[in-house]
């Protein structure tokens, strides 16, 4: 920040959208605090906003769109007082009582209390093939992508439920969907793995990876090659749609370490508290969960926050 430019001043940021972020606001706009969400740039509203019909977020037995589910939140937040900016958070100085954040936009901003929800990103295969035919083929998102590949092959990878839940939405789509997993069981809880293999469009590649992706020019991807974890034999598959759901990563780079993390990168916090290495910064969602990984539990996060960041606000 430079000696002519002064940052907006606020009691409490939170940056990242998405249920824990939108649920901090909730709380805290109740509280009288009108929280700052920076939102981010390209996806506010978090990975929900890619996803298709949640059937497990209480309240909705007969299930609702993620992007409505996060449409609901945000403007539940905004009607108890949340200030939405769609930026996106680069770098920040945690050193002072007060915290600094820079944008991407040069737009800084002060805060007396922070609230890190920003989620985590998709984590990629790292496979020949992979990056080359990124958005001809490979995707990370079967409702972003999975109708433009209507009557053809379509590999999913992965072993939980949002794998699971990706190949039964793309066998919508796909004149067949093969669903290749490293291991013999799933980590996928019972219903969603059942519901696959009930799928007649639905067929497993287990104990195998996906090793490289082939392709060309013209057709973008064409085949993936199988090896099998036991006997090391490889071989292809036609597959002109790839999609890859194999875990998250924690998108917490842009720190700089100004946090404790895990190895993984995940944020660390005190006990079943929000609360960080540092005083007055708190975290919630996928960000500081590296084992849950639920809309549920991030919801659940972000109320924790909001009240541990409303503590630190009043000086308990």
């Amino acid at each position: 920040m430079s000696e002519t430019q002064e940052a907006s001043k606020h009691d409490v940021v939170i940056i990242g959208s998405g249920p824990a972020g939108y649920t901090a606001a909730i709380y805290l706009g109740r509280a009288g605090y009108r929280p700052l969400i920076i939102a981010g740039a390209l996806t506010p509203g978090g990975q929900l906003v890619n996803t298709s019909e949640v059937e497990n977020f209480p309240g909705f037995p007969e299930g609702i769109l993620g992007p409505e589910l996060m449409d609901r939140m945000r403007e539940q937040a905004e009607k108890f007082g949340a200030v939405i900016e769609y930026d996106d958070v680069t770098s920040v100085d945690f050193s002072g009582d007060d915290k600094i954040l820079h944008t991407d936009s040069g737009t800084d901003y002060q805060a007396k209390a922070v609230i890190v929800a920003t989620g985590s990103q998709h984590r990629k295969l790292g496979v020949p093939g992979e990056e080359e035919f990124a958005g001809r083929g490979v995707s990370y998102c079967a409702t972003c992508d999975g109708f433009f590949f209507r009557n053809k092959p379509i590999v999913v990878v992965g072993g939980g439920d949002s794998a699971m839940e990706e190949a039964d939405f793309l066998s919508r789509f796909g004149s067949s969907v093969t669903l290749v997993h490293r291991r013999g069981e799933f980590r996928a809880s019972k219903i969603m793995v059942e519901r696959a293999q009930e799928n007649p469009k639905i067929r497993f590649e287990l104990n195998a990876t996906v090793s490289a992706i082939h392709g060309d020019d013209q057709s973008g991807a064409t085949e993936v090659e199988l090896t099998d974890v036991t006997t090391g034999e490889t071989r292809v598959i036609p597959a002109n749609g790839v999609f890859v759901a194999i875990g998250q990563i924690p998108q917490t780079e842009f720190l700089g370490g100004a946090v404790k993390t895990a190895a993984d990168g995940t944020i660390e916090v005190d006990g079943a508290s929000s609360r960080t290495s540092v005083p007055g910064v708190f975290a919630a969602g996928d960000n500081a969960d590296a084992v849950y990984q639920q809309a549920i539990t991030a919801a659940g996060m972000g109320c924790r926050a909001a009240l541990d960041a409303q503590a630190y606000l009043i000086g308990e």
